[in-house]
């Protein structure tokens, strides 16, 4: 399953990144690397990009990029 497919306030693991090397070192200084949990909880009015808890933080990621990352 893919992150862009998990419903808001439902709880995932995060199994891999498949985004391109920027992107993705991003995605990983930002803590989200393989067994984290991640849950969204909140979407813009225009629907991208959605908000996610991750390690006690929000961080907003692109359609785009949520497609790109699967979650168990």
């Amino acid at each position: 399953m893919k992150l862009n497919e998990l419903n808001l306030q439902e709880k995932a693991k995060i199994k891999e990144i498949y985004c391109t090397n920027n992107i993705k070192r991003r995605l990983l200084d930002l803590g989200m690397v393989k067994g984290t949990e991640i849950k969204p909880v909140f979407v813009s009015p225009s629907g991208d990009p959605k908000a996610f808890e991750i390690r006690g933080t929000l961080i907003a990621i692109r359609e785009e990029d949520t497609s790109l990352i699967e979650i168990e």
